[in-house]
């Protein structure tokens, strides 16, 4: 998938020296308070990208297959390390290919006898049918390890609490993914439902902190033999209030309802 998108960004040629730039310091029109209007972009990108079931299903993966313990450290690390670089990198190439067909003046609105769908039309754009085709592929491959990934994760949530569904756990997970191809068939809307749930992820994104946080102080859960580092603490917290300030400020909850009453 990387691959397939890194070469349509080369096709898109985006400007990338802006593009770093303005990361860093965004183009806010002259006034630092237009900062806000980046808030809820931000927090549903950031809940698009680690919330939700993303944030739990690599943990609870690793603890089904006994990997956990001080001495399986090295190999929870790199796993996790590794899951986070390839996401992020995924993500950045993703927004530069289409960057690079919105520079060029093209619309992202969907095309005769093609389904509204800004991301392909970005595709389409950057390398005709071929792209179009490819970007199906991506989305392909990226839907089956999502709908996987998201209906494990929320049945290992409850199959603690009945063993009735710890016991049929594969049957109950693929009742959960039929379920959501009902709601996903009768609701419509995918656009808008991306950005709806990404956004209610990023919600769900501090308090998930806060508990990890909380968790790391109490020995009868880390032991006796870890110390959290208090600067780690404190780093937390902090992302935590900005997490909230983000979410708040920057008028999230209306424009979610917005979205709702649209889909």
């Amino acid at each position: 998938m990387i691959l397939v998108v890194i070469g349509v960004m080369f096709r898109t040629a985006p400007p990338v020296g802006e593009a770093a730039f303005r990361t860093i310091w965004p183009d806010v029109g002259g006034n630092i308070a237009g900062i806000s209007i980046f808030f809820f972009p931000i927090m549903t990108y950031l809940g698009g990208t680690v919330g939700g079931y993303i944030t739990f299903s690599g943990a609870h993966r690793l603890l089904d297959a006994d990997i956990s313990g001080k001495e399986n450290l090295k190999k929870i690390t790199v796993s996790s390390v590794q899951g986070l670089s390839i996401a992020t990198l995924m993500r950045i190439v993703l927004f530069l290919a289409i960057l690079g067909v919105v520079v060029a003046g093209h619309s992202l609105a969907p095309g005769e006898g093609r389904i509204p769908n800004p991301a392909a039309e970005a595709f389409y754009h950057g390398a005709g049918m071929i792209g179009f085709r490819f970007f199906g592929l991506i989305l392909l491959i990226a839907g089956l390890t999502s709908i996987i990934g998201a209906a494990y994760t929320s049945i290992s949530f409850v199959k603690t609490f009945s063993k009735v569904i710890d016991k049929y756990e594969r049957f109950f997970i693929i009742g959960m993914i039929i379920i959501s191809t009902a709601i996903m068939q009768l609701v419509g809307n995918p656009p808008e439902m991306l950005v709806v749930v990404g956004f209610l992820n990023s919600m769900i994104l501090p308090f998930t902190l806060l508990t990890v946080l909380l968790a790391s102080r109490r020995r009868d859960i880390v032991g006796t033999e870890y110390k959290h580092p208090i600067w780690l603490t404190i780093f937390g917290v902090v992302i935590i209030g900005i997490c909230i300030w983000f979410i708040v400020v920057g008028g999230g909850f209306q424009n979610v309802v917005n979205l709702i009453r649209g889909v």
